[in-house]
């Protein structure tokens, strides 16, 4: 596997998950006290784009680590959760690590 692959994953994973945790404090904002209503559009329209850029990109990670059905899903959900892409990302990181240092595809357990 390239090296690309999983760095692609990695960017795509902060990026999301800082976006969703921006998404958080805006929707504060917009419902607690009724004041930034446009910011929240565009930040939840930009973070709807990004998060389908980090689907495409774990699943194209997760097809070539030969995942189960299970942790892809895992992987794919954790874009929707503030604070699980972080985590989500390093134990992906440290599964796939070993992969793209080999140069084989082998399944990885879940």
């Amino acid at each position: 596997m390239k090296p690309s692959v999983l760095t692609r994953y990695r960017v795509m994973a902060y990026v999301t998950a800082v976006m969703l945790l921006i998404l958080c404090v805006c929707m504060i904002f917009k419902y607690g006290f009724d004041t930034g209503e446009g910011l929240t559009l565009v930040v939840s329209q930009i973070h709807g784009v990004l998060y389908i850029i980090y689907l495409v990109f774990a699943f194209d990670l997760g097809s070539k680590a030969k995942w189960s059905m299970g942790k892809l899903l895992w992987v794919l959900i954790s874009g929707t959760i503030p604070t699980a892409a972080f985590f989500v990302e390093r134990k992906v990181v440290r599964e796939v690590g070993p992969l793209v240092a080999g140069g084989a595809a082998q399944p990885v357990k879940a």
